[in-house]
């Protein structure tokens, strides 16, 4: 499959200020997004999913265990170029800032009856990227169908209808380990989150715990593939060093999502940066948390150090961790999923300009 050579068709980052107003429409994602995750930046709000799969008013927080709600003046519908939402604290309060990441995935769902539950997924295979509904069963060793026609390397599941753990799966830990979303833990061994089975190009498997498989119960999955040029998912081992560890990913990043999966702190959060916020050097003070609703900002290890010295550097090729901090580069182990602003080298052969 060609090469994507402008990643902003399939993910951005958008920015607003919030308003107040009910019914507002938010455009400049440049594309309808089929997956949209909110996160507040100047005040301590809860972090919002929405897409098209559940639909639009349909929340789901990241930074706790609840059940799916319905937020009628959250993200009220997708539009051609980004959303309408109302004035609810996640998505539109006056004066507030916010970030929100925007995938796009088939702009529509279908049945997938690939695995032994079949699922709903909206999947787009350019990309690699799929939404997933399915209903669980509880039966040890039951597949759901991902649409991606390729190998998944994450997968982030929550059950929709009861409040319970977001389990991840990602390549580099394998599918004996899983990891929760909403929360500062590090990975953990068990074999009947993900069944002990890694994913197939069609398949990811279930085991028994409520969690991923809770008989009768709805669930969502967001499944990421890797595409050459446009994501990358990987893990890294921090240097305890302000001259941070490098990570290769082929393309100048313009998301990256970072977790610390070898020990457990109050400061080993799920830390997320993107160019939209800080184009290159990436200060302290532009740290949002998946599993933390406190504003924008950076917790390192607890101490005072300046919110304006650089945590990361985002350069051509990939990014430099640049700060000693359990959140990123302590001497442990971390996990990231990262996305492209601009591929190292495009389909005609000719690299990007680097930094």
């Amino acid at each position: 499959m060609a090469q994507i050579n402008k990643p902003t068709d399939y993910f951005n980052t958008l920015l607003h200020t919030g308003d107040g107003t009910d019914g507002r429409g938010i455009t400049g994602v440049g594309f309808q997004p089929d997956l949209t995750w909110f996160k507040a930046r100047s005040s301590a709000y809860e972090s919002q999913v929405y897409d098209i799969i559940r639909g639009a008013t349909k929340k789901i927080t990241t930074t706790d265990t609840g059940a799916e709600g319905t937020q009628a003046n959250g993200l009220q519908s997708f539009d051609s170029d980004g959303f309408t939402v109302g004035d609810a604290n996640a998505t539109n309060v006056n004066s507030v800032t916010y970030a929100s990441w925007n995938w796009l995935g088939a702009n529509g769902t279908a049945s997938n009856t690939d695995g032994s539950i079949t699922s709903t997924v909206s999947a787009n295979t350019t990309s690699g990227f799929s939404i997933v509904s399915y209903t669980g069963n509880g039966t040890a060793g039951a597949t759901v169908g991902h649409g991606l026609g390729v190998t998944p390397k994450m997968i982030i599941a929550k059950v929709r209808s009861t409040g319970e753990d977001w389990p991840v799966y990602h390549a580099s830990l394998g599918a004996t380990k899983y990891i929760k979303l909403s929360s500062t833990g590090a990975s953990e061994t068990e074999t009947s989150i993900f069944n002990d089975t890694e994913p197939t190009s069609s398949v990811f498997s279930l085991g028994t715990q409520n969690k991923i498989n809770m008989n009768t119960q709805t669930f969502i999955a967001y499944c990421f593939a890797e595409k050459k040029g446009f994501s990358k998912f990987g893990s890294y081992t921090g240097n305890g060093n302000d001259d941070g560890t490098f990570v290769y990913t082929g393309f100048r990043p313009a998301f990256v999502m970072v977790k610390c999966t070898s020990t457990t702190s109050t400061f080993t959060s799920w830390s997320m940066f993107d160019t939209s916020r800080s184009s290159y050097n990436v200060s302290a003070g532009n740290t949002l948390y998946a599993n933390n609703s406190i504003n924008e900002g950076y917790r390192g290890n607890g101490s005072t150090t300046s919110t304006t010295s650089p945590t990361m550097d985002l350069l051509s090729n990939g990014f430099k961790l640049r700060k000693n901090a359990d959140e990123t580069n302590a001497s442990q182990t971390y996990i990231y999923m990262s996305f492209a602003e601009n591929p190292f080298v495009t389909s005609t052969g000719i690299p990007t300009t680097a930094r």
